[in-house]
């Protein structure tokens, strides 16, 4: 066949096979969505339906895989754009601690699983065990970027998890190479080289985001050309990918550190808003790829040890992960919706399974076999969540008793968090006969509220939904007064507020000053940490038991909240605690004295 032939049937086989998938995904995704299942189950059916162990219409599903590919890291490119370095600082104690022991736990007792129950070797229960540990990032990301939970601490607790299991394959990798039954490669980089070129590959990023790439977006910026804007934000993403690759990385690995380094860019929204429609594309395209590659006539084969290998990886996974999370500090509802959440086996199992096989370890038939475990394990997801939804719906049936926002009257403000704070906060408005709507999830307190004679509605105060139900549309203020020791109310959370209520005054009680920082910019017209007046007060009462005059107490009082409020401007500006530190007093800077 001559070239030109050759090169027409190349382009008549890529249009014909694209026009066929976009197609199944146009069908597949919307009926499952309509059906409440989700777009990744859509796809993964879709692909089931039209690869090559069923219809056979489109070939080669790996292929298509390595291409799609890319869709994973754009996902963790916007990813990366929504995590500042500070907060990455703040995730660390879940990334390098729950993190690690998710990826040692899962994968040794999945190893132990294979090795007990089908008689594979030490060295190949290892190698399909480990990747077993690994949950699905192309998964379960964008399920909570669509729930809106990605900036919970559920959804940053899931996040660090998923992170530290992409930070975990270049040592799976490695582990792999040492149990390989094939002659060593003598070019092939040791395990201190690779994890030499992935702290040298960072730096390098870090240094170009911020001498090269941050520099260049200044410019675009001046020359208003939105072209080159994508053009600029696909680049960022595919360079560090391609640098990842070619040093035997994780490509994912790189597009996130490319997010965190544009994260602080005041183009991030610019860059988030042109690189999502390549995102969806390219990862419908990667799950339209798994359903593909399931292989039936293997299921056939073997139905009842594939499920059965699928259901146990299910279990092990969510037990232990729901376990840790328990440990980590959530309560059991949470630790086992996050279990649940992050029970399948991950899309980076193909690629370990098919390096497991290469180095010998496991046959290609095993490699297959525990690819349609994965791929089992990653269609039951959406089910599962189903099943936490109806779980979490039978608890709040139990609260049925408790009045929702819907039954209460139309008032100016609603009080969100009828605890200490919100009790006096509400009094004062009280005291000048104004309406309000208190709001709470606790329902001890709304009943011992009730017992004072005070009406509390039951129900989560930061859902939208509830919000208009208790009248946010009309109401003049909405106070934010619930403990927010847990981050609950994130600034992706106060956004959302301040977009379907913009008519409200916002008011929130801020934790800590990091809180705050958070907060900053936002089109707030009070935000205040909880502790801060009541220790100035008692501040201002030693200072008056020590003997200082009131007119120096007052000076000082004056000056101390002067200095608090520039070191938090710089602490905003610079997303650095430490900034503005000389602004503090200390035994040794005091108050200069009055003139």
């Amino acid at each position: 066949m001559s070239a030109e032939v050759e090169a027409v049937v190349t382009t008549t086989t890529l249009l014909e096979g694209g026009a066929i998938m976009l197609g199944t995904a146009l069908v597949f995704v919307t009926l499952f969505r309509k059906l409440g299942l989700g777009a990744t189950l859509g796809y993964i059916v879709g692909g089931i339906l039209i690869g090559p162990h069923l219809l056979g219409l489109v070939g080669d599903p790996d292929q298509l895989a390595s291409i799609s590919e890319i869709g994973i890291a754009l996902l963790l490119f916007l990813v990366g754009l929504e995590l500042q370095p500070s907060r990455l600082w703040r995730l660390r104690r879940d990334i390098f601690g729950l993190g690690l022991a998710q990826v040692v736990l899962c994968g040794l007792a999945l190893s132990a699983l294979i090795y007990f129950t089908l008689g594979f070797s030490p060295e190949a229960s290892l190698a399909i065990g480990l990747p077993l540990g690994l949950s699905s990032t192309a998964q379960v990301l964008p399920m909570l970027r669509a729930d809106h939970e990605l900036n919970t601490p559920q959804g940053e607790r899931a996040f660090s998890i998923l992170l530290f299991q992409d930070l975990a394959i270049v040592p799976m990798i490695t582990i792999i190479a040492a149990m390989s039954r094939v002659p060593v490669d003598p070019n092939a980089p040791g395990g201190w080289t690779l994890a030499l070129y992935t702290v040298g590959a960072i730096t390098a990023l870090w240094l170009a985001g911020r001498y090269v790439i941050n520099p260049l977006f200044r410019l675009i910026g001046r020359l208003g050309e939105r072209e080159l804007f994508i053009v600029a934000g696909l680049f960022a993403v595919m360079g560090s990918a391609a640098l990842m690759h070619v040093l035997g990385l994780s490509v994912s690995l790189g597009a996130f550190v490319a997010g965190v380094i544009l994260a602080e860019s005041p183009y991030r929204h610019e860059l988030e808003g042109d690189v999502e429609p390549f995102r969806s594309i390219l990862l419908g395209l990667f799950f339209l790829a798994v359903g593909m590659m399931l292989d039936l006539g293997r299921i056939a084969a073997q139905p009842l040890l594939v499920v059965g290998l699928a259901l146990a990886v299910i279990l092990i996974k969510c037990l232990i992960i729901a376990s840790l999370a328990r440990t980590f500090g959530n309560d059991w509802p949470r630790s086992i919706r996050l279990g649940l959440l992050l029970s399948q086996a991950g899309e980076f199992g193909f690629v370990l399974f098919t390096q497991a096989a290469a180095a010998r370890l496991v046959l290609p038939e095993a490699a297959s076999l525990f690819g349609a475990v994965v791929t089992l394990s990653m269609v039951a997801t959406p089910f599962l969540m189903r099943l936490t939804d109806w779980l979490e719906r039978r608890e709040e049936a139990s609260t049925a008793g408790l009045a929702g926002p819907e039954e209460s009257p139309e008032s100016s403000v609603i009080v969100v968090g009828y605890g200490r704070f919100g009790q006096t906060a509400a009094q004062m408005l009280m005291a000048k006969r104004i309406g309000v709507t208190l709001i709470d999830a606790e329902a001890e307190m709304i009943e011992a509220a009730d017992s004072f004679g005070t009406k509390v509605y039951y129900g989560d105060g930061m859902r939208i939904d509830l919000l208009r139900l208790a009248g946010a549309e009309t109401a003049k203020a909405i106070l934010f007064c619930q403990d927010n020791r847990d981050s609950g109310l994130t600034r992706e959370a106060v956004s959302r507020v301040l977009e379907a209520f913009p008519q409200a005054a916002i008011m929130v009680r801020a934790f800590d000053r990091r809180h705050l920082i958070d907060l900053d910019g936002l089109d707030i017209v009070f935000a205040q940490r909880e502790m801060f007046e009541s220790a100035v007060k008692m501040g201002r009462a030693a200072l008056e038991i020590l003997g200082i005059d009131a007119e120096e107490i007052d000076r000082v009082d004056f000056e101390y909240r002067l200095r608090d409020c520039e070191r938090l401007e710089r602490q905003s500006e610079t997303g650095d605690l430490r900034a503005g530190l000389d602004q503090s007093f200390s035994p040794d800077r005091g108050l200069p004295e009055k003139a």
